[in-house]
């Protein structure tokens, strides 16, 4: 996390408290030691934010130093912390530790009434450490797009034949049960989908590829409609 986002979070954290909130409750919230905590708590108050109280007794913000919070209904919070569950769950890593943030910051501004509102959402979407997207395959193919690094896989398509194909990555694609890439293989000289979970070898040779329009990413769309276990 960011120290600016933590910085935020310890602010928003001590909104609208009357007692104080302890270090260590700061500490295990941001996933930080209690060291990290007091530093930035020191340093928020060399800057002017009014935070009273002291390392080993807690945190108050001074009274009047509210700010307004987030306007949102309480459907639109709903689903706010409903997709925030499903990104965790099969977002992959990195974007799963960004709804866990972006998680904080919603509901360290919301009202009281708000907040026990997001706590009974009943709809949830566990995440299991077995589960694909948590094997950091999902993280690594999402770089690769951005990047625009050229890939080399080791495939097994739906009949359980392996090829082996060098792929200029596009997107990703969750269908619910299943995620797929979309790329341009070079092998074939076409659009493919990859299903990731029958990715056996996954290898960067260290080459970047260019935008083309020809095969890039809306030529693809307009030329596959990809459902999961085509490849």
């Amino acid at each position: 996390m960011r120290r600016a986002d933590r910085l935020f979070l310890i602010i928003h954290a001590l909104r609208g408290r009357r007692t104080a909130l302890p270090a260590r409750t700061l500490a295990e919230t941001l996933a930080v030691s209690l060291r990290t905590v007091y530093r930035d708590v020191a340093d928020l108050q060399l800057s002017g934010v009014p935070i009273e109280g002291e390392a080993g007794v807690g945190y108050l913000l001074r009274k009047g130093a509210d700010i307004p919070p987030l306007m949102f209904n309480a459907d639109e919070l709903e689903s706010l912390v409903v997709g925030t569950r499903f990104v965790r769950a099969f977002g992959g890593q990195r974007l799963a530790a960004g709804a866990r943030s972006a998680l904080l910051k919603i509901q360290a501004v919301l009202p009281p009434e708000l907040q026990a509102r997001a706590e009974r959402t009943r709809i949830y979407a566990p995440e299991l450490k077995d589960r694909f997207e948590s094997s950091g395959l999902l993280d690594r193919l999402h770089e690769a797009i951005e990047a625009r690094r050229v890939l080399r896989l080791l495939y097994r398509d739906q009949s359980g034949e392996p090829s082996r194909r060098d792929i200029e990555p596009l997107c990703l694609a969750f269908w619910g049960g299943s995620w797929t890439l979309g790329a341009w293989c070079r092998h074939r000289a076409d659009f493919r989908s990859f299903r990731p979970d029958r990715i056996e070898q996954l290898e960067e040779p260290g080459e970047t590829f260019d935008e083309d329009p020809a095969r890039g990413l809306q030529a693809y769309f307009e030329r596959v409609a990809p459902p999961p276990g085509q490849g």
